[in-house]
């Protein structure tokens, strides 16, 4: 088969397996009584069950072997190892909680079946910021930093329904383009499997009735996968970036600008924690994603929303600034965007008591319009009859 042929059946294989798997998953957790207990700082208010992210390992691991063709470098012998470790651990996880010590420990572990593989080491930046050599022991702390945060910062973004899977479709989207364009077929593909996936996964996330979270199972897993495609992507040679459309010196800040939700909202989140003495990844309501909740008033499908196409037209400014202008004033405008879309964020009240008086008052508020709508309705109602008799 060509790759387009490839890529449909992937797709289409990935998408149903995933459909008809996640049920099968939600009636064992229904029945085991596996399910997310909503505690204080939950956006849900019922039992949720969880572990939708097994579906995703085993269509991922079907898919590699189907697509093992179009590796280069064995690349799928070095991704299997890993998936499997971050698949045990985010198991174990969901189902009784690790601290986040073991599981660090436990994506470091992963992450170096990926980082010693030739197909992933980073050489050179071709003159970004004036660096072009790499030694090889730096390229290991670069990439396994570069893994670690990707993976956690994706962990991290998982809070509301659907905003993981839109987020993780459009970094799939553009990673797929971009692996197509410089002729990086399988990493093209593994793209397709995950959006697939994603795609599947979604209609039951945002569901009233099939609800199911993907849980630290998924979560560690896309998050894997994705880290794998930025580190290929960095390391891609100077003759793959002939198709693409933006400077090979600026390859770096595209990787940030496909990234820049999971990366902006972990960087925000720890800067918060540690100013209020708390641990980095001590548990709080203060993502970006329960700001637009609790603050601006949106609901878990338009939050998701507005941040999922927030991180395409964020993708797409940068590439067509990627085309012409040289990465010093990329750098320069990255920054600025950053230094306001922190002013937006911190400018609120973040202190935990508060926000939770404002929750309590919101809720009191939409009980009572609640309640004045019901009664308008039965007044309606009762005028009808009336009229009618």
């Amino acid at each position: 088969m060509n790759f387009l042929e490839t890529a449909i059946s992937i797709f289409i294989g990935a998408f149903l397996l995933t459909y008809l798997t996640i049920p099968k998953i939600i009636g064992v957790v229904e029945h085991k009584r596996l399910m997310d207990k909503p505690n204080q700082r939950s956006s849900h208010i019922n039992r949720t069950p969880t572990l939708g992210g097994i579906s995703f390992f085993f269509t991922l691991i079907f898919s590699l072997f189907f697509i093992k063709n179009w590796q280069n470098f064995n690349e799928a012998i070095y991704i299997i190892p890993g998936l499997t470790i971050l698949f045990i651990v985010g198991l174990k996880d969901d189902l009784v909680v690790l601290s986040p010590g073991a599981k660090l420990i436990a994506q470091t572990l992963a992450i170096c079946f990926i980082i010693f593989n030739d197909s992933f080491t980073i050489h050179s930046l071709n003159g970004f910021l004036n660096i072009s050599e790499i030694p090889y022991y730096l390229y290991l702390v670069i990439g396994g930093f570069i893994m670690i945060t990707i993976i956690n910062s994706y962990n991290l973004i998982d809070g509301i329904d659907g905003l993981a899977s839109i987020v993780g479709i459009v970094i799939m989207i553009l990673y797929t383009t971009i692996f197509y364009l410089s002729g990086e077929y399988f990493f093209a593909l593994i793209g397709i499997t995950l959006n697939g996936c994603l795609m599947a996964f979604f209609g039951f996330n945002i569901s009233s009735d099939r609800k199911i979270f993907m849980g630290d199972t998924g979560s560690l897993i896309i998050g894997f996968v994705i880290s794998i495609l930025t580190l290929k992507f960095l390391a891609l040679k100077p003759t793959s970036y002939s198709e693409l459309p933006f400077l090979l010196e600026n390859a770096p800040l595209i990787a940030i600008s496909i990234l820049i939700v999971p990366l902006f909202d972990t960087a925000r989140v720890f800067t918060i924690r540690i100013a209020n003495k708390k641990g980095p990844f001590s548990p709080d309501r203060n993502h970006t994603h329960h700001i637009l909740i609790d603050f601006w008033g949106l609901s878990h499908k338009q939050a998701s929303f507005f941040i999922g196409f927030f991180n395409l037209i964020f993708v797409v400014l940068f590439i067509v600034l990627g085309s012409t202008a040289k990465n010093l004033w990329m750098v320069v405008a990255m920054v600025a965007i950053v230094i306001i879309l922190g002013y937006i964020f911190f400018r609120y009240n973040y202190n935990y008591s508060a926000l939770k008086q404002r929750m309590v008052l919101k809720k009191k508020v939409n009980k009572i319009t609640g309640v004045n709508q019901e009664g308008s309705i039965k007044k309606k109602k009762k005028k009808t009859k009336e009229k009618k008799e």
